[in-house]
């Protein structure tokens, strides 16, 4: 009897052991979806805070920041087209040349008190030079803050540095790729594989600088392959 009882209660804890998977994009949002459908009275302002370096902040060939066509606000565009009656605001909190560490710092008092929605972290690019452990060390503390108050996280891995080869296995950015896949399972966030989408666009035998305005940044056809990616999440 002994034994039978340790094993239903082996199978039970088995059956209740929590998926370590990605959110899934055609229900993470569920609840946001409805609320961008709301037409006013009912409606409320949404909050979209993009977090993270230089590529969310705009910069395109540097110093030149064209804000108007970086996924932030091509999300928006596709935003409205899609919820007419909505109140969306962008905010964007993303410093060039900030690595992962940086953003950490200013989480609470630079990304939480604009009370998002949800949130959307972009440092990979940037978080080559402190290596993988310290960057997800990173990720994680403002996962878990943005978790305290039950806000949608977003993270995206790294767009390209035409320095590196987007094919190649165990480069910097690949590894961090990989890195930020892992900590989307493990935390059932929402993934947008930015990275993905430049390889793919390389493996069909496109030319990768087609997309990038400068060595490390894209240009708006870059841009918006990661804006449509970051829209599977509110189609």
């Amino acid at each position: 009897m002994k034994k039978r009882y340790l094993f239903l209660l082996v199978v039970f804890s088995l059956q209740w052991t929590p998926r370590k998977e990605i959110a899934d994009p055609s229900t993470y949002m569920s609840d946001l979806k409805t609320e961008l459908t709301k037409e006013w009275p009912k409606n409320r302002a949404i909050n979209l805070v993009f977090h993270g370096h230089s590529v969310p902040a705009g910069y395109f060939k540097t110093p030149v920041v064209n804000t108007l066509e970086a996924y932030p606000y091509q999300v928006l565009k596709q935003l409205k087209a899609l919820y007419p009656y909505a109140v969306i605001n962008v905010i964007n909190t993303s410093i060039g040349g900030e690595s992962s560490k940086g953003g950490a710092d200013r989480f609470e008092t630079e990304v939480l008190v604009h009370r998002p929605d949800v949130i959307f972290i972009d440092y990979a690019l940037n978080d080559r030079g402190m290596g993988l452990e310290e960057a997800r060390k990173a990720w994680v503390s403002m996962i878990q803050k943005a978790a305290q108050k039950k806000i949608k996280v977003i993270l995206l891995t790294p767009s390209p540095d035409q320095r590196t080869a987007l094919l190649d296995p165990e480069s910097a950015l690949e590894k961090h790729r990989k890195q930020i896949i892992e900590m989307a399972k493990e935390h059932n966030l929402g993934l947008v594989d930015s990275y993905a989408f430049f390889q793919k666009k390389i493996q069909s035998g496109e030319i990768i600088s087609s997309y990038m305005s400068q060595v490390n940044h894209p240009n708006e056809k870059g841009h918006q392959l990661i804006a449509d990616g970051i829209m599977t999440y509110f189609r």
